[in-house]
């Protein structure tokens, strides 16, 4: 049979209907249309009571970049607002914060390049400025947790997390154990109240684990960078605490973005399994799922960092006109704590305090 015209199939409907009386009833939205989700988000007072994601204070980390001298404050040009700055004022600015509500802070060190060799000896110095602002944030009793990024990348002449092997192709995992446990116990003694290791290192948490507790350091807290990726969102950072390689990169030790949430889960475990009492994923932005997913496989507290690459990103948008901060910076945190994160490290911790 040949196809109906267009033409024709209008008219026999149109003969189907012989007045207006004979066409469908209107739509009735109380029998075609029971579920109205609209219904919710009319008023801004239900829209806020039913809000089920809170971004508090209480869950911003601020991290912070201190460098030898006095009276230093000088902005990273790849992170605008974000500022190296001198143990005087850092502590004068964590004063500040803390009285606005700020709960916490994650600091790395920056030191003269001559400073630096193959080993990160100064990391290991008992007065270099991680340890000077520790001691400054104790000794005038501010009501903050105290974390300190504990790594050699910012010590080391090549830029590497830790000592290298002898063909100098990757970092010497055992060795460099040996050395981030010695830098830990500076860290405690020096008032940290966490130590987040952050370098990937095979059997960081347990050398560190048992280096406190032989020091009697029991009550020192371990944030593992569990799940960190080999990511080129952190090159920001690496202007802000010069920690560049100086050749190669870092995909021997952290994690390749390709592979699945397997390895990631893997890699919590083994943290916990060694003594971790906080687990983190960074970045945060590109790796919500794998947050999700660590955040369902294990109990303990999870954190997610979202990092320089991210922070710079919004800047540089929000500072041509293209989009506005406060929305979508509440935005960001807002899908970072939705996926699971318990405590956010982010360079807005500081400026948000008004908006939380």
């Amino acid at each position: 049979m040949a196809p109906e015209s267009v033409h024709a199939a209008c008219g026999r409907v149109q003969r189907n209907f012989d007045t207006i009386e004979q066409m469908p009833e209107p739509f009735d939205s109380t029998t075609d249309l029971p579920t109205r989700p609209r219904r919710l988000r009319l008023q801004p007072q239900l829209r806020e009571m039913l809000q089920r994601v809170h971004v508090r204070k209480s869950d911003l980390v601020l991290p912070l970049f201190v460098r030898e001298g006095a009276g230093v404050k000088i902005e990273v040009p790849s992170m605008p607002g974000v500022y190296q700055m001198s143990v005087d004022v850092a502590a004068g600015r964590l004063a500040e914060l803390a009285s606005m509500g700020l709960k916490a802070f994650i600091v790395f060190g920056v030191i003269d390049r001559a400073k630096k060799d193959d080993v990160g000896s100064a990391a290991l110095d008992p007065d270099n400025v991680v340890c000077q602002l520790l001691r400054r944030v104790r000794d005038q009793k501010l009501p903050l947790a105290a974390v300190t990024d504990l790594c050699l990348c910012e010590y080391t002449s090549h830029g590497h997390c830790g000592a290298l092997t002898a063909d100098q192709s990757t970092v010497d995992n055992d060795p460099t154990l040996n050395l981030l446990a010695q830098q830990a116990i500076h860290h405690a003694r020096a008032g940290a109240d966490v130590i987040a290791p952050s370098g990937m290192m095979d059997g960081a948490v347990r050398a560190i684990r048992r280096a406190l507790d032989h020091a009697q350091f029991t009550n020192t807290a371990i944030l593992s960078y569990a799940v960190k990726y080999a990511s080129g969102f952190y090159g920001p950072f690496r202007d802000a605490a010069d920690s560049a390689p100086a050749f190669g990169d870092r995909h021997s030790y952290q994690m390749d973005p390709a592979r699945g949430v397997e390895e990631a889960i893997l890699e919590t475990r083994l943290d916990i399994e060694q003594g971790a009492d906080m687990v983190m994923v960074k970045p945060a932005m590109p790796y919500l799922d794998v947050l999700a997913a660590v955040r369902k496989s294990v109990d303990v507290p999870v954190a997610a960092y979202q990092v320089s690459g991210e922070y710079a990103m919004l800047e540089a948008a929000i500072g041509n006109g293209w989009l506005d901060r406060e929305r979508v910076v509440m935005e960001s945190l807002q899908a970072i704590k939705r996926a699971g994160a318990d405590l956010i490290l982010t360079y807005y911790a500081d400026r948000f305090l008004k908006v939380i």
